[in-house]
């Protein structure tokens, strides 16, 4: 089995949008999302390695120093899978995207550090 990071991602506008929602619908729907993101979580446990979380604000460090940036990066998930096709098929209609206003969810394969 490989290790695969699987990155939730959102736009500003989307959450915009979600946040422009009436308060009961908003509640509604995530109460919703919230349901069905267990109900995944509980579908693919054996899975899972690191059922990771949100992510807050992002601090970028560079050779000049630390500064503030935005991205589009707002949770993540460490799965394990015999392929990358077959961790990607786990998100296939997360509530990520379809309940939540996430855009899509990115996976990519935890490669070995070499020589360590």
């Amino acid at each position: 089995m490989k290790r695969y990071l699987a990155v939730f991602t959102g736009s500003p506008d989307k959450m915009t949008q979600w946040q422009a929602l009436p308060e009961a619908e908003r509640k509604r729907r995530e109460a919703e999302g919230i349901a069905a993101w267990a109900q995944w979580a509980k579908d693919h446990a054996a899975q899972i390695y690191d059922m990771g979380g949100p992510l807050s604000r992002t601090k970028r460090v560079t050779k000049d120093g630390i500064n503030d940036v935005r991205n589009n990066l707002g949770g993540f998930t460490l799965v394990n899978a015999e392929s990358q096709e077959a961790a990607a098929a786990m998100f296939l209609q997360h509530p990520h995207f379809m309940l939540f206003p996430g855009d899509a969810v990115e996976v990519m394969e935890v490669m070995p550090v070499p020589g360590m």
